[in-house]
């Protein structure tokens, strides 16, 4: 009995496994999917077997979930600029660094147009290799005694860039220009060196209304990234590094500068939103500028206008700049003591597929 049974049931499980195994070899189903049917009849349906597309967080980085905010003024407006109107927009998702960009990372720029090899392994783009000249390039280290009148900056000169004690240090002594060279670096360094197929959108500096949604930390209406009204938290702790009084920087337990990863990080995991360093964003400064854009991803671009924005406000500034509401400028070739920068990515895919909580790079 056991002999008769066992021959028809190893004949059933093998024309199973044929049956499974040919269509998917083409051997059986002659026609193909229903995709390719259709497109020899004339019918368009779409190139077939596109990878599907995935967009990996970068190292660093955080998600930033698209809103709408109210853009503008959220206390007095001290200064009497009438620079900061409120008005409400929206913000698609994008990635924003973690942190200011500290001397190590801009350090890995300069190293790598110094070399020469802007690539690791065999080019992954198609995009052509940038040009950089070394010396445009580098920061500014008297900055920190030009900067100041009567001020005695000496050691920082010597030292804040290239001893190993600053690179966990914001960088500092760079211009707009230069901050839009290391954006440019940077999106080769990722296209070239990854191994995906497609290009992921490139590096650049925030637009204005993305740092002040950023900085808010999803809250609406927020005077700081910590939400406020205060500068200090329950315990008596100021919450960035900033100058708290006449003559007293000292208070937050940092003379000057301090590490990118120090303070409490806004809702949205970002660090030094307000104070530390001053960042360059991508807009030109205009007093109207507010007025003049759209209300869906605002940014007011005029390359004929050489003041841009900054923002956030530094550790030699009072708390008025802290706010995320604060509006300034510099000149784009203008290098200061207090003024640094971030980065940003745009997110090309579908609205609701960002998970706002991931914090981590996504595996490929």
């Amino acid at each position: 009995m056991y002999t008769r049974i066992k021959v028809p049931l190893l004949s059933f499980a093998l024309a199973l496994v044929v049956t499974a195994l040919l269509p998917s070899c083409g051997l059986l189903n002659k026609k193909g999917t229903a995709s390719d049917k259709a497109n020899r009849k004339g019918e368009v349906t779409g190139v077939a077997k596109r990878i599907r597309w995935k967009q990996n967080l970068p190292v660093d980085m955080v998600p930033i979930q698209g809103g709408t905010f109210w853009m503008g003024q959220s206390d007095e407006d001290i200064a009497y600029t009438q620079s900061s109107l409120n008005k409400q927009i929206t913000i698609s998702e994008f990635f924003m660094d973690k942190y200011e960009v500290s001397n190590n990372k801009y350090r890995q720029f300069l190293e790598a147009v110094k070399s020469g090899q802007l690539t690791t392994a065999t080019p992954t783009t198609l995009k052509a290799e940038p040009k950089f000249n070394l010396n445009d390039l580098k920061p500014d280290s008297t900055v920190w005694s030009k900067s100041f009148a009567f001020h005695y900056g000496d050691p920082l000169m010597e030292f804040y860039f290239d001893h190993p004690a600053f690179d966990t240090y914001p960088v500092v002594g760079v211009s707009y220009d230069q901050a839009q060279k290391y954006c440019e670096w940077r999106s080769y360094h990722l296209r070239a060196n990854d191994d995906i197929e497609f290009d992921l959108p490139a590096f650049r500096l925030p637009t204005e209304a993305e740092w002040e949604y950023a900085a808010k930390g999803g809250k609406d209406i927020a005077k700081y990234p910590w939400g406020g009204p205060y500068l200090k938290n329950k315990r008596g702790c100021l919450m960035a590094n900033f100058k708290p009084g006449r003559g007293n920087y000292i208070d937050d337990g940092f003379s000057y500068t301090a590490p990118v990863d120090v303070f409490a990080p806004n809702a949205f995991g970002l660090f030094n939103m307000s104070g530390n360093v001053s960042e360059w964003v991508l807009d030109a400064y205009k007093t109207t500028s507010r007025s003049e854009t759209w209300d869906l991803d605002p940014v007011y671009v005029d390359n004929n206008e050489p003041r841009k924005i900054v923002r956030g406000g530094s550790w030699k500034d009072t708390g008025h700049y802290l706010e995320t509401s604060t509006r300034t400028y510099e000149y784009q070739d203008v290098a200061q003591a207090h003024i640094g920068f971030r980065t940003v990515m745009t997110f090309i895919g579908r609205s609701a597929s960002m998970d706002s909580k991931l914090n981590k790079r996504l595996r490929r």
